[in-house]
């Protein structure tokens, strides 16, 4: 088993050309026609992760974020960016990341994520084309209306979020939710018909919602993508079937909450 080999499983499903034009998805360090021992599957890659690839025999890690997401003019071990990519290259582990082509393609990242929750009859917030099946976030239906607070105490277990930012409760109740994996605060006027929308990285402003009418909540950046962890799993194996794809176990969140 080659990397272009899986890399290809993961194209297959997200194209590269689903990325944006700021990204930097695909192999990021090592060689297409390296051969793989056994994947690795995080959310960023870090000296921890890097640590666990080397005691399990995975010489190939696959992450939702690019390690190198801005270029590098030297690998001197001068930002965490360049020590990793350097010792990866060392130790002879090849890196690929799946990023904004997984968020938007068919399927991606919210799907996943609105599944995990529980929506029903999911369609894109904002996609590529009317009537297409690539683009960002989703908006889907409960099983029956919950209170407001009771669904985002849910969210909160579900996700594990060290705490939930929220607006103003406009709304008693919710149904309808929108919602889109990692920086969404673009897409909070696309889910003005919703009740609820669930993203990260929100700013102070936007907790205002448009004209007051929508219940913004902010669950975490890495709670909202951790899901990238089980999509991948499942793009991998049920494209190459036995073989060792593992999922990280040191896949940690950055943020930590004071409470």
């Amino acid at each position: 088993m080659k990397v272009r080999e899986v890399a290809g499983a993961i194209e297959e499903f997200a194209p590269l050309g689903l990325q944006e034009s700021y990204d930097n998805s695909g192999l990021n360090v090592g060689s297409p026609d390296a051969e793989v021992s056994g994947v690795l599957i995080c959310v960023d890659v870090t000296d921890e992760v890097v640590d666990e690839a080397l005691a399990v025999g995975a010489n190939l890690v696959v992450s939702h974020h690019p390690l190198l997401f801005h270029p590098l003019r030297r690998l001197v071990g001068g930002d965490p960016a360049q020590r990793i990519a350097a010792r990866c290259m060392i130790a002879g582990i090849s890196l690929y990341a799946a990023h904004t082509n997984l968020d938007s393609a068919d399927g991606g990242m919210s799907h996943a994520l609105g599944r995990r929750l529980g929506l029903r009859d999911m369609r894109l917030l904002c996609p590529h084309a009317p009537g297409g099946h690539t683009g960002y976030g989703v908006v889907g239906e409960l099983a029956e209306a919950v209170p407001i607070l009771r669904f985002l105490s849910e969210v909160k277990r579900s996700l594990r979020c060290g705490a939930i930012r929220y607006s103003p409760l406009c709304r008693n109740t919710v149904s309808r939710v929108a919602l889109s994996t990692g920086a969404g605060a673009s897409l909070i006027e696309a889910a003005a018909k919703a009740d609820v929308y669930l993203s990260a990285d929100f700013k102070y402003n936007d907790f205002f919602g448009p004209d007051g009418r929508l219940v913004v909540a902010d669950v975490g950046h890495f709670e909202s993508e951790y899901c990238a962890i089980d999509l991948l799993y499942d793009i991998i194996t049920k494209k190459i079937a036995n073989f060792a794809v593992r999922k990280s176990e040191r896949s940690d969140n950055p943020i930590n909450y004071l409470v």
